[in-house]
């Protein structure tokens, strides 16, 4: 027997949940089916964000948004014109959601849950009527006519239109490619590097604000970096692992990063200052008391790895042991041995091509009645509410377009 609808979505995760209520709301005559493989629903929703789910990210201007995007950049422009993150703080208000704005940008739910958003899905789905079938997991997808059948392990359906949400689901591109798409093959994106090195090792949650570049590459990255007892994370580390994620893959995860650990201060500038730190502070112990904006425990770990004893006064330092320090601080070299995955969050880079996907409606170029939402497709972006964003505008414009 063959379940009929005229919409079936394929994914019970944000950009499924999204696009299902977006249409029914829209147009409340229309009978629509979310299919979910596993026995729950919103699983990525749930542990996001670390249990508070980091819903968008207080970037207003769709212009500097898509700046965050290391695949997708150019493509998202028009789509955020016409949902942006100030559309997505109104749609949760109006569902009974008020968001909140953390310091950094991020935004979370006032609850600090991520069963806010799931409640508000959950109920929005049922009042609207909204089929939610779990333990479907889809074996094939066939095209008929205008009409598009979908088998799982126990039932068929048969839908006029079809939307993918799956995410990263290689079975999904697998079935996508034989109908003809080219799919970006997906290598990790937002991970930590694994280093082990004297100069970090006792120093686990210390943190700095930082410059990193990759060695041989254009790679570099600003921000906030955190040292972890496996290596190195914090959005510095992230920014870069979204950006390099293919370069990175390339390598294998093995390469030299130089870090400076004085943001960008100047080489020549630094050397300049620890030699006038010489003559002031002549009779000190160079060690016990960072000049700088990094933490004694830190200071004092780089000064010993520039071969100088903790107890040398400033006033008995070499020209030797200057210019070490002062790479140390400003280029210290250290060798990365693969990588982590940041939380649960995993990410990765690719996808359905983007050249397939016509933007203005996120139907394929290649098949009527069939839409994408969310990261099936070949986009992703750093931490701090940006996938789930591009999540509810993919969503939005699929709901536009059909209603």
């Amino acid at each position: 027997m063959n379940q009929n609808f005229d919409i079936i979505i394929v994914g019970g995760g944000a950009a499924g949940f999204f696009t299902a209520i977006n249409i029914v709301e829209k147009n409340p005559k229309l009978k629509v089916a979310i299919l979910e493989r596993g026995a729950e629903v919103l699983q990525k929703v749930r542990i996001s964000g670390g249990g508070r789910c980091n819903v968008t990210h207080a970037c207003f201007e769709p212009n500097e948004l898509v700046k965050f995007y290391p695949r997708g950049e150019k493509e998202l422009r028009g789509p955020f014109h016409q949902f942006c993150s100030g559309d997505t703080i109104e749609w949760f208000e109006k569902h009974g959601v008020e968001l909140k704005i953390e310091p950094d940008g991020r935004m979370f739910p006032v609850s600090n849950s991520s069963q806010t958003i799931i409640d508000c899905f959950l109920k929005a789905t049922q009042k609207l009527g909204i089929a939610v079938l779990t333990g479907q997991s889809v074996q094939s997808i066939f095209k008929k006519e205008n009409e598009w059948k979908i088998e799982t392990q126990t039932e068929n359906y048969l839908a006029e239109k079809l939307i993918l949400a799956t995410g990263s689901n290689p079975k999904i591109w697998e079935m996508l490619q034989n109908f003809g798409h080219v799919v970006i093959s997906p290598v990790p994106s937002l991970f930590t590097f694994n280093i082990k090195d004297s100069r970090i090792k006792d120093l686990p949650g210390v943190a700095a604000q930082v410059t990193v570049k990759v060695k041989d590459t254009k790679l570099t990255s600003t921000g906030p970096l955190l040292i972890t007892h496996w290596g190195m994370s914090g959005p510095a580390i992230l920014k870069l692992s979204a950006w390099g994620a293919r370069i990175l893959h390339d390598k294998n995860y093995q390469f030299t990063i130089f870090v400076n650990w004085l943001n960008d201060a100047d080489k020549e500038d630094v050397e300049k200052k620890l030699k006038d730190l010489k003559q002031e502070h002549a009779k000190k112990s160079v060690s016990k008391k960072s000049p700088f904006e990094i933490t004694n425990r830190l200071w004092e770990s780089l000064v010993l790895a520039s071969g100088i004893e903790a107890e040398t006064k400033w006033a008995d330092l070499s020209k030797m042991q200057l210019q070490n320090l002062t790479n140390q601080l400003t280029n210290g070299t250290f060798q990365v041995n693969g990588k982590s995955t940041f939380k649960e969050e995993f990410v990765t880079a690719g996808g359905i091509d983007l050249k397939e996907i016509n933007f203005k409606t996120m139907e394929s170029k290649l098949h009527e009645n069939l839409y994408f939402a969310g990261e099936i497709v070949n986009i992703d972006a750093i931490t701090g509410g940006f996938n789930f964003q591009n999540a509810w505008t993919s969503g939005f414009i699929v709901a536009k377009a059909i209603g």
